[in-house]
């Protein structure tokens, strides 16, 4: 479950956005649409805890993350929000499977090797368990990351872009993906995109202006 009421950001302590509510049961799947500068990903930033609004709240599983301390916002954020950044930002001299176990680490949780392995081979990465981000192509990034954002079994996926920068078979392959993740672990998913040719596939949306 994710929902907002009455949400503003400033960056520089005058101008304000301001962003519509969000409701979003457990389980659906969302797209959030807004042409460039429209703030988008100061949303999706906002939604996954990484940055702090102005005013206004924020619900993920019934816990309202602005009252949540710094060292708490963190580990709530590592058990229950997923995020599939436009860039992957692996720590690259670690491998694939480090990367994974760290994002349990940082959530507070013991390092599943089991749960990483089956993740990975469903994903069809199981044999680049091994190798640094680096060694990986574009698209098996792209899935490294998707694998990092669920590996916690997250409440909520937030995917910022992730089709932006896709041909059409590569982009319909990608959203198949994530939202075939979302339904594994029984997550809500907000895709935050541009992108106009998302905008059949998912009935429920929310635009910004």
């Amino acid at each position: 479950m994710l929902r907002t009421s009455g949400l503003q950001f400033s960056y520089d302590g005058h101008t304000r956005l301001s962003f519509p509510d969000i409701d979003c049961k457990s389980g659906e799947h969302w797209l959030l649409l807004g042409h460039s500068g429209s703030g988008k990903t100061t949303l999706l930033h906002l939604l996954g805890g990484l940055l702090r609004p102005r005013s206004g709240t924020i619900e993920v599983a019934n816990t309202d993350m602005s009252a949540l301390s710094p060292a708490r916002l963190d580990r709530f954020r590592g058990r229950n929000i997923g995020i599939v950044f436009q860039t992957a930002h692996f720590v690259r001299a670690l491998t694939v499977e480090e990367n994974l176990k760290l994002a349990q680490q940082l959530a507070g949780l013991e390092p599943d090797s089991s749960r990483i392995e089956e993740l990975l081979e469903h994903l069809n990465l199981g044999h680049k368990l091994h190798a640094k981000p680096e060694r990986l192509s574009i698209g098996e990034q792209q899935r490294a990351a998707i694998a990092r954002a669920i590996v916690n079994r997250p409440d909520i996926i937030l995917a910022d872009e992730p089709t932006s920068a896709l041909d059409e078979q590569n982009c319909y392959r990608v959203i198949q993906l994530l939202e075939s993740q979302a339904r594994a672990v029984g997550a809500t998913l907000l895709v935050v995109t541009h992108d106009q040719r998302l905008k059949e596939r998912f009935p429920n949306q929310i635009a910004l202006s």
